[in-house]
């Protein structure tokens, strides 16, 4: 494979050594690395085993385990660690204020006590923000509203509490709720018994479905998206993949921009930059995404005021 012009930039010889540090299970495409980032991090000329090497610890759904997990990359000499979610963030912190960390969250960090502030977050630690606030949980409710004006009750499919990012996401879809008259009913994915949470939601009759911005849900997504069909519940994602794939609707950042923007902060490292000087990065642009296949075989006719504004149509 050609190597792209951004190679000769990099210093010759040299092999640049990344950690990943996930609280989900291993998901993997091109030798060891995470399927997301792996596209992007070969556009700027990384290729394991030639110029990269990969140390990637996963918790297997078990936060419990992360912290530990942390203090053995630290160890493996690392340039930078990328961190998926609120949980290795802290547990990475905890471990070093040395090796520089690239985090991938929707939790305010300033609010969390990661950075000092967006634009100079200081010390070891940036990142990219996978929304520019919480969830866009009153922004999805009143979609899914506008989707199926019926509804009145809505199920906020989430996952046992793994850490403050799962609380402040249930918080938030909550207070939203609130605000525009709706109840949310609450369900859990424990232990990954996708049947069982989705004999839950059905219990509940709800009309429609928010699935929770959790990279266990993208991982899983196959499965959530054949159990969503199977009990036609109408529902709305986080990321345009998880539609692209099946899904009925998605609003938020385009996952390939915003995984690409983690790679280009890893590389930015690699080269030189300090963390603490690169401002955590937002998404300037959220993207309505609909799966026309998918509403018709729900029976569902999507008005033509959300069409019109989608920025992507699947047919």
């Amino acid at each position: 494979m050609a190597l792209p012009l951004a190679v000769p930039a990099q210093q010759a010889g040299r092999i640049f050594r990344l950690g990943i540090l996930s609280p989900g299970a291993r998901t993997t495409a091109g030798r060891g690395l995470p399927e997301w980032l792996v596209p992007h991090l070969h556009e700027l000329g990384y290729v394991e085993g030639r110029n990269l090497m990969v140390e990637a610890r996963y918790a297997d759904d078990r936060s419990e385990l992360l912290p530990g997990l942390a203090r053995d990359l630290v160890q493996r000499n690392l340039d930078v660690i990328v961190t998926i979610g609120a949980a290795a963030i802290r547990a990475a912190m905890g471990a070093t204020t040395a090796v520089p960390i690239v985090f991938l969250n929707n939790l305010d960090p300033v609010a969390a006590g990661f950075v000092a502030s967006l634009a100079r977050p200081g010390g070891n630690v940036t990142g990219v923000m996978i929304t520019p606030q919480g969830t866009l949980g009153e922004k999805k409710l009143a979609l899914l509203k506008e989707m199926v004006p019926r509804a009145t009750r809505i199920v906020l499919l989430t996952t046992e509490p793994v850490g403050e990012g799962t609380e402040a996401q249930v918080e938030e879809v909550r207070r939203a709720a609130a605000r525009l008259g709706l109840d949310i009913v609450v369900v859990e994915v424990r232990g990954g018994d996708y049947a069982r949470a989705f004999a839950d939601v059905a219990a509940a009759r709800p009309a429609a479905l928010f699935v929770g911005a959790h990279s266990r849900f993208v991982r899983d997504r196959s499965r959530i998206i054949a159990l969503a069909a199977i009990g036609r519940f109408p529902a709305i994602y986080q990321w345009p993949q998880q539609v692209r794939d099946g899904g009925l609707m998605s609003y938020g950042a385009s996952d390939v921009d915003t995984y690409r923007q983690v790679a280009l902060y890893v590389d930015r490292i690699f080269k030189g930059a300090r963390p603490g000087e690169l401002p955590i990065e937002q998404p300037s642009k959220l993207l309505l995404v609909i799966n026309l296949n998918t509403a018709k075989a729900m029976g569902l006719s999507i008005p033509q005021s959300l069409l019109l504004r989608a920025d992507e149509v699947i047919r």
